[in-house]
């Protein structure tokens, strides 16, 4: 989910991912460590998922909906919630969200590594394994998505340190 930004599309990955698995069972080499494996080929159907999204136009929850009869409403206005959230658990969405849009703006390769280092809890020599980059590459990536990541949440933010 962190990657790709959307539940849905994350189950999508995931569903995509234990076919390929299953699919490719055999060539797996059991000298290797499966969970790398596995997080590879996630990540590439992940990559996969978010190129074919790009080739498709979609629309926003934001976006007006007009028809001929009604004066346009958002997507979101059709969207009711049953259940009021309390205030903290509101912030912590608020927080959530502001930090998920900053990371799904960075750049590919500074989104991944940070993703893996960080959210994913991989040890770097993993990241390398998985990502296919020597270590020292994974060390200097890590250390550039995190000043990416920084600059961005202070300029979007309004300077606001992360809590």
């Amino acid at each position: 989910i962190r990657f790709l930004g959307d539940r849905a599309a994350a189950e999508d990955v995931f569903q995509e991912t234990f076919l390929q698995v299953h699919q490719s069972a055999e060539t797996f080499d059991i000298q290797r460590r499966f969970r790398p494996w596995l997080f590879t080929i996630a990540a590439n159907k992940a990559r996969d998922l978010i190129r074919s999204q790009a080739r498709r136009p979609t629309s926003p929850l934001q976006a007006t909906i007009s028809n001929s009869d009604e004066s346009g409403g958002e997507f979101l206005d059709l969207m009711s919630s049953a259940a009021a959230l309390p205030e903290d658990d509101l912030q912590r969405q608020e927080l959530q969200t502001a930090v998920q849009r900053t990371v799904m703006a960075m750049p590919e390769h500074l989104r991944e590594i940070l993703l893996l280092s960080y959210f994913h809890q991989f040890p770097y020599k993993q990241i390398g394994e998985i990502l296919q980059i020597p270590l020292g590459t994974v060390k200097s990536r890590l250390h550039a998505a995190v000043a990416h990541f920084a600059d961005r949440w202070r300029t979007t933010n309004n300077g606001k340190a992360l809590a």
